[in-house]
């Protein structure tokens, strides 16, 4: 079984490149983020020409997320439970579903902006209801991973310069503790292998050449629990798709599992 994830920074935007990669890929199972696009919207007829359902959780704006699968879509969960309002409204950032013999999450993590911003607040309470929502599938016995775009580099390793991200979100002890928290609930960091050069990136910005200099970040995650880490096979950032005219500014993180 192949599951992935991908933000794709726009489906819209990202439609062709999604739906040839989903044919070459073998995919079973992708987390989708940041698909800023409106669930009427989503392209549910074309990724169903593919063999695909769609669980999709997106109100249009900036955010969303989406889970599809062609090994079944069951006991689907829309939002985050417990989790925290920001600007009076719960945003789209969580999707839970049983796909075959998995239960996953895709998780769109907030940004958090700037550590003295309201949004990294959020970001931290977000976490920390994201650990007591996976709590009891993260102790289960079937394989479970939360998936998608955390938005922290869980370590220093994890960035391509530390001295460049000094006093900026993404790398500060506080996002890097709601991971190891995450972590506590029963979950740990699958590790993929990177296609290229010797750190697995995940997300290179689009300005400055970022990506054929390899300044990257590790920011796409996948947490599993014990049954999910034991029956990984494989696990690689397909770091080809982030080259080419229209591509997201993030690669997928593709998992192969022994289920």
């Amino acid at each position: 079984m192949r599951i992935a994830t991908w933000n794709v920074n726009s489906i819209t935007a990202r439609l062709p490149r999604l739906l040839a990669w989903l044919e070459s890929s073998s995919t079973d199972v992708l987390c989708l983020q940041e698909t800023k696009c409106a669930a009427e919207q989503f392209p549910y007829e074309q990724l169903r020409e593919l063999g695909y359902e769609a669980a999709v959780n997106a109100n249009g704006r900036w955010n969303g997320v989406a889970v599809l699968s062609r090994v079944g879509l069951d006991d689907v969960v829309m939002g985050l439970p417990g989790g925290p309002d920001y600007e009076g409204l719960q945003e789209p950032r969580a999707v839970s579903a049983t796909c075959g013999p998995a239960r996953v999450w895709s998780v769109y993590v907030p940004n958090g902006r700037e550590v003295d911003h309201a949004h990294y607040t959020y970001k931290l309470g977000w976490f920390e209801a994201l650990k007591t929502a996976v709590a009891e599938d993260a102790a289960g016995t079937r394989p479970f991973a939360v998936l998608g775009d955390y938005n922290v580099a869980p370590t220093d390793e994890d960035v391509w310069d530390p001295a460049v991200f000094v006093g900026a979100t993404h790398v500060t002890p506080a996002e890097r503790a709601a991971l190891a928290a995450l972590r506590e609930a029963g979950l740990s960091d699958v590790v993929p292998r990177p296609l290229k050069y010797d750190r697995p990136y995940t997300y290179w910005d689009y300005r400055q050449l970022a990506f054929p200099k390899n300044r990257g970040m590790r920011i796409d995650l996948v947490y599993g629990n014990e049954p999910f880490a034991k029956a990984v096979s494989d696990a690689y950032v397909d770091r080809e798709e982030r080259k080419g005219k229209g591509a997201s500014d993030h690669a997928p993180v593709v998992v192969d599992l022994d289920v």
